[in-house]
């Protein structure tokens, strides 16, 4: 049962923080950014948050610096959304899967046109 609970979370976690990011107002924090994956602890204390910008693995680093500096603002904001009775703490985490994805069709396109 709680193996469905937290993947929920998880979810709702998730699709909060891809609203909740284009909010933050910090320069560092890029407008391009994507919620890759949120896990949740089995006690729902810990999360962490894998993030991807489209510009690159560079301004991803960038912004995970910005999103760290704003925790305190997206934790608040996410508790208040989901009306948990803790919220968990979160932690940003950089993934590249969207700079490799689009590298991938790059190859993929220029094996089409040959």
């Amino acid at each position: 049962m709680s193996g469905f609970k937290t993947g929920r979370i998880s979810g709702d976690i998730q699709r909060e923080m891809a609203d909740i990011l284009r909010e933050v107002k910090d320069p560092r924090v890029s407008k391009l950014l994507s919620v890759v994956k949120v896990d949740v602890s089995g006690d729902l204390s810990y999360a962490k948050i894998y993030v991807s910008a489209i510009e690159g693995e560079e301004k991803t680093k960038e912004s995970i610096i910005g999103l760290k500096s704003a925790a305190g603002y997206v934790r608040r904001v996410l508790g208040q959304r989901l009306q948990l009775r803790k919220v968990p703490e979160i932690k940003f985490i950089a993934d590249d899967s969207i700079a490799q994805s689009a590298h991938i069709a790059g190859i993929i396109e220029g094996f089409e046109h040959e």
